[in-house]
């Protein structure tokens, strides 16, 4: 790759129709990127952007139009074509084989050995300045991490068009503002960047062009400069929807939270120590931090996930010891996990039987099916998720639904205190807004909330109180002023401390 960037189209897209049986899901979309250019791709469930860039990318094929890539067709639905012509999708979960090192992580599929190809992968790590060492193993990598192999899977293979797909919805804002260096990095050496993102404030940063899809059309495309966030957020819903901004609380009054319902004291263990706090009834407890914190890992061992080494939970003034997932759930502590595909759903599953599989020893066996897909179509009709019904597999969701489905498992077993960790992670602007508006409505009826959040906006809006983790000990508290800035003042703050 080198400094001198290319100029011209790299991509172009013209005329694309896609229809899964009678059902169009993509009608007539055109989209160009030009080298160097960071365009915005936006569109809420259901609006066909996977779709799109499954077709440009050569998961799928489309049934009319034609793509070309620097110049060339994509004649065939392979993704080794788009590669060849020059395309790579970084896609939103990273595809990381645990056992093996960084370096043949990133050259797998090539044909040339990983050792053959270390100078060139250990030069595109230098031009991208990031610190990664290419012969630990892949297993040992953080999410974000994970997310510059993926690039550099894609630099390796002489990509100049990228397409990344939420490509900061698991990472901190300092993480993000590294990344968007790098993608800078990009710009200036001509590569052709689409964005796919639904954080507003992030793709003004880095964008210059936005396209929105609904319902499979393009709906609203030009310099970003031309449009207002409201602009974009009506184009993308045929519903207004508006992003919140400050404390709206829905009617919830500060003397509506009760009395504790969790109390942690000195809690140590895996990546954590002498962690303390309270969270009560009715009430939003932000949990802040930057990657590595140690936030996960202290969910995990209140969930029973890990064991403690120290330190005491008391819940509903009795202390838990000896916990186990199931314990913490008959009790009514409940952990909604990072990472949905990973760790939360059962992908090849039937729908009812994801909702129902933290209560499936509640149910009587020969009742359990009927059961089950009752309980599946209560969330279902409450919560709008989006499918074909009860039997579909979790895997056909969009990745809104499917964390409107794990939400569904979490709250059917009835949590008195709910652990919600990166709870609208890669999920669109109206299901974030339907998460956020559930997450009020659950403190409004007193259930006890800790929110792990890296979106420090979103521990903004919904949080009544916030502790802040770094580098696995307490790192402040907020309970008056809560802003992005004193979060990240706290967050940064005390890792910058650490490190002097």
């Amino acid at each position: 790759m080198t400094d001198q960037a290319a100029t011209g189209r790299v991509a172009q897209l013209t005329d694309i129709w896609k229809s899964y049986g009678a059902v169009p899901v993509l009608k007539g979309v055109s989209l160009a990127l030009q080298a160097g250019e960071v365009h915005a791709l936006l569109g809420g469930n259901g609006a066909g952007k996977s779709s799109l860039m499954k077709i440009m990318s050569g998961v799928i094929a489309a049934n009319s139009g034609a793509i070309e890539i620097n110049g060339r067709p994509l004649t065939q639905a392979s993704p080794a074509h788009a590669q060849e012509l020059g395309l790579y999708l970084v896609p939103q979960e990273a595809h990381i084989l645990p056992n093996q090192s960084v370096l043949e992580n990133i050259c797998l599929g090539l044909s040339a050995s990983p050792r053959a190809l270390r100078p060139r992968v250990a030069q595109l790590v230098v031009e991208l300045a990031v610190s990664l060492d290419l012969d630990a193993q892949a297993a040992a990598l953080e999410i974000a991490e994970r997310q510059i192999v993926e690039i550099l899977r894609g630099l390796v293979r002489d990509a100049r068009v990228l397409i990344l797909d939420e490509p900061t919805s698991a990472l901190t804002p300092f993480e993000t503002n590294a990344l968007f260096q790098r993608v800078r990095k990009l710009q200036a050496q001509g590569v052709g960047i689409f964005f796919i993102s639904h954080k507003l404030r992030e793709i003004r940063e880095i964008c210059r062009t936005i396209s929105v899809l609904r319902d499979g059309v393009i709906v609203l495309s030009g310099p970003l400069d031309s449009y207002s966030d409201a602009e974009i957020i009506d184009a993308m819903s045929r519903v207004q929807i508006t992003e919140a901004s400050g404390k709206d609380r829905t009617g919830r009054k500060v003397s509506q939270i009760g009395q504790p319902r969790l109390s942690v004291r000195g809690l140590s263990g895996e990546g954590f120590r002498n962690i303390s706090l309270d969270v009560r009834a009715g009430e939003i407890l932000g949990l802040a931090g930057v990657v590595g914190a140690g936030r996960t890992e202290f969910a995990e061992t209140l969930f029973g996930l890990r064991p403690q080494t120290a330190g005491s939970v008391v819940f509903d003034g009795a202390e838990l010891k000896k916990r186990s997932p199931r314990l913490c759930i008959d009790r009514g502590l409940v952990y909604l996990p990072e990472d949905r595909q990973q760790h939360g759903l059962f992908l090849e599953a039937p729908l009812f039987w994801n909702v129902s599989s933290y209560l499936v020893h509640r149910l009587p066996f020969f009742l359990r099916p009927g059961a089950e897909r009752k309980v599946f179509e209560t969330f279902r009709s409450s919560m709008g998720i989006k499918c074909t019904g009860p039997g579909q597999e979790a895997r056909g969701l969009s990745g809104g639904n499917q964390q409107k489905v794990l939400l569904a498992k979490c709250l059917s077993a009835r949590p008195k205190v709910l652990i919600l960790d990166e709870p609208t992670r890669g999920v669109d602007v109206a299901a974030r807004n339907d998460i956020y508006d559930l997450i009020r409505k659950l403190a409004a009826e007193g259930v006890a909330i800790i929110l792990i959040s890296s979106d420090f906006d979103e521990i903004e809006q919904l949080a009544d109180r916030v502790e802040v983790m770094a580098f696995g000990q307490s790192g402040g508290a907020l309970t008056d002023n809560i802003s992005v800035d004193a979060i990240a003042r706290l967050a940064f703050g005390a890792s910058e401390a650490r490190h002097a």
